[in-house]
């Protein structure tokens, strides 16, 4: 019976693609064809650890493991996590949940925080790690200050862990994600980075590629898949804090603290360039807070689901876009400033109300604080939304302790001045934890000295029902391949 079902729909579907692909705007070849699943997925994931910490408030004295928060529940109640980091990279939740980083394969310990030369690092760097053409995990033998001369260009497969030490990347570029697939960062500061760049930089192992001057992104993703940004803290950069353009999808930014910014994050690249309608983003558990202006996100296109984040402080807007993006916002805390002009959540840009009505921008279960609102428009309420709405977010009265440690984890959060705009100051780390940074004195033993081998952590996810999984396998293959299609029934039938 089953083998019937699925030939029929195979076939159902093989004669439809043209109407499918229109349907589900399948324009990258990794973006999820039905996202609304995903949101689902997220909101069970908050519901379940909400639902664990509150029985434990009522059984368990003094219990503070579990915060409701299911990314930090998910690796932080190991008291043994320091030996098995690794398990971070099944902890994702939302669009970026496939981001495996560098798990599985070998640690390096970054002990030398110079960048020296673009073209031929030193070992033992950050710029040496992150351009290895292998899977590593990256960790820190002690706090430490990394001032980039040019744009730090990532590899594929590398997580950049900074738990257990304070880690601080500032200068020129500063981080780009170009081209790159599975990329997990963690746990570290950025900010002041400023335009770099009209130089040669080595990109992986075998590649060197001249770049021009960098816009003076925090981090820039470019045409990149299933990339994890957890935990970190970003300032003071010259453009944006986070950047994800050209065809880039499969993202998760979560647990994060953006202050002192102007132009906080844009996702997509321009309004023409039509494959951003495949840019999927989750956004889950930040704080927005001190001395941001605006584009918390700014959308073009794309699915962008805001969940769970406390917006304290902007000075236009919160959440922005054009060229007819999806927004979902669930369960956020919008706090408007004093300005009478400026407490609207939502601004259309450079858009008439006659087109953007019909965009499907939404909010359910937000909390509007001090006169903030949302306009919502499109099928907010029609069946596009039917599946999610089937499990009612965990309210905004949560935020406090779902947001309560985003940021860096062990330090205070940046609401300082010291770190001024432009790149030129910064704070001062505190002493070395753990072994403290130090120089490399050679690399006749470095590789004993760096890697270290470590088993595969085990993999453990929820997933959607079996039938939904098949008909995405399904639709995701005939929407994404001409030939070989007869195959396909046969492999599922295995």
């Amino acid at each position: 019976m089953l083998s019937s079902c699925i030939l029929f729909f195979f076939f159902f579907f093989l004669t439809l693609s043209p109407l499918i692909i229109a349907t589900f705007n399948l324009t990258l070849p990794y973006q999820h064809p039905f996202p609304e699943v995903v949101v689902q997925e997220v909101k069970r994931r908050v519901n379940e650890s909400v639902a664990r910490r509150q029985i434990l408030d009522t059984t368990v004295t003094n219990f503070q493991c579990f915060t409701g928060n299911p990314i930090d529940d998910c690796w932080k109640c190991d008291p043994n996590w320091a030996n098995n980091r690794q398990h971070l990279a099944d902890c994702a939740i939302g669009f970026g949940h496939g981001a495996v980083g560098g798990k599985g394969g070998r640690y390096y310990l970054v002990t030398d925080p110079s960048d020296l030369d673009t073209v031929n690092p030193t070992p033992g760097t950050l710029r040496h790690a992150v351009i290895q053409d292998e899977p590593l995990w990256i960790t820190f033998a002690g706090d430490m200050i990394i001032t980039l001369k040019h744009e730090l260009m990532i590899n594929n497969y590398k997580t950049i862990d900074g738990r257990g030490a304070n880690v601080h990347v500032t200068g020129g570029g500063c981080i780009t994600l170009q081209y790159v697939t599975n990329v997990i960062i963690h746990n570290i500061h950025i900010y002041n980075c400023v335009p770099s760049g009209n130089s040669n930089i080595r990109q992986s192992t075998t590649e060197v590629g001249w770049r021009g001057m960098s816009d003076g992104d925090g981090i820039s993703i470019y045409s990149s898949r299933n990339i994890w940004i957890d935990h970190c803290a970003l300032s003071r950069c010259t453009d944006g804090l986070i950047d994800a353009i050209m065809g880039s999808t499969a993202i998760t930014i979560s647990n994060s603290y953006f202050t002192h910014h102007d132009k906080v994050m844009l996702l997509g690249h321009d309004d023409r360039y039509l494959p951003d309608f495949g840019m999927q983003v989750t956004i889950a558990f930040n704080h927005f807070g001190q001395g941001l202006v605006q584009r918390m996100p700014r959308c073009r296109r794309g699915y962008i689901h805001v969940v769970n984040n406390d917006f304290t402080e902007w000075q236009m807007y919160a959440i922005g876009g054009s060229a007819n993006p999806t927004i979902n916002s669930q369960g956020n805390r919008f706090t408007a400033p004093e300005d009478p002009n400026a407490k609207e959540v939502t601004k259309r840009v450079d858009t008439n109300e006659q087109d953007w009505s019909q965009w499907n921008w939404r909010t359910e279960g937000d909390e509007m604080v001090n006169g903030a609102y949302f306009v919502p428009s499109g099928d907010g309420l029609s069946n596009q939304y039917a599946l999610a709405s089937s499990m009612e977010p965990k309210s905004a009265f949560l935020i406090d302790q779902l947001t309560m440690n985003a940021g860096i984890l062990g330090v205070p959060r940046d609401t300082s001045v010291a770190m001024s705009y432009g790149g030129r100051t910064r704070t001062t780390v505190g002493t070395n934890r753990g072994g403290g940074a130090r120089s490399n004195d050679g690399d006749d033993d470095f590789l004993e000295k760096v890697f270290g081998s470590v088993a595969s952590a085990g993999s453990s996810s929820s997933s959607p029902s079996t039938t939904i999984i098949l008909l995405s396998l399904l639709i995701l293959y005939v929407t994404t391949n001409n030939g070989g299609l007869l195959t396909l029934p046969l492999i599922l039938l295995l």
